[in-house]
């Protein structure tokens, strides 16, 4: 298949994703593979920073949805919530806040997108400078303080890819009666 769809349990990707988004996955972004395996046969494309992947874990034993934050070859490391990748401090912008939590704009190699901070105490907001290895990726979720990715899973190796997330195809909203929410049909992912 060239392309699937991923329904999304969990608010790790908030506020980029919802829980109840139906994704569409493109499945030859990377690799064309032999149909219902992980056999590349071509690479087609790398993974960049701030692409969105979709791809089965073997140390979660699951299914995740994340952001390429590290590429191979490059040094990320994590203080206070905030990124340095390859020695270059990423920039953050305030965007929206609440009593709970506080949405940022950050602005990763080119690529702006949103993250969401939990104003309580967090306890994975810190990691020492990572190499990251040939064929491997770090990943995080967007709703950073509740996100199991790379900070706990480790690097993502590139034979557990499966595609690039590329828009919200329908969306069910699971705390009220599943209804639809059409704001986000075919809604673009970036």
């Amino acid at each position: 298949a060239v392309a699937d769809w991923y329904e999304v349990p969990t608010g790790s990707m908030k506020p980029t994703i919802e829980e109840g988004d139906r994704i569409l996955t493109d499945k030859m972004a990377y690799d064309l593979r032999i149909p219902f395996t992980h056999v590349s046969l071509i690479r087609l494309a790398e993974p960049q920073t701030g692409d969105i992947i979709v791809f089965d874990s073997k140390v979660a034993d699951n299914r995740l949805i994340k952001r390429v934050i590290g590429t191979p070859g490059d040094i990320v490391s994590l203080q206070n919530n905030e990124l340095t990748i390859n020695g270059e401090k990423v920039s953050y912008s305030t965007l929206n806040e609440s009593i709970r939590w506080l949405d940022k704009t950050e602005h990763l190699k080119g690529h702006a997108h949103t993250i969401r901070l939990t104003k309580s105490a967090a306890s994975l907001v810190q990691f020492p400078a990572t190499p990251i290895a040939a064929d491997h990726y770090l990943v995080m979720g967007d709703n950073r303080d509740n996100s199991a990715d790379s900070r706990v899973i480790g690097l993502v190796p590139r034979d557990e890819l499966l595609g690039r997330a590329e828009r919200v195809i329908v969306s069910l909203d699971y705390d009220d009666y599943y209804l639809p929410r059409s704001d986000r049909f075919l809604k673009r992912l970036e």
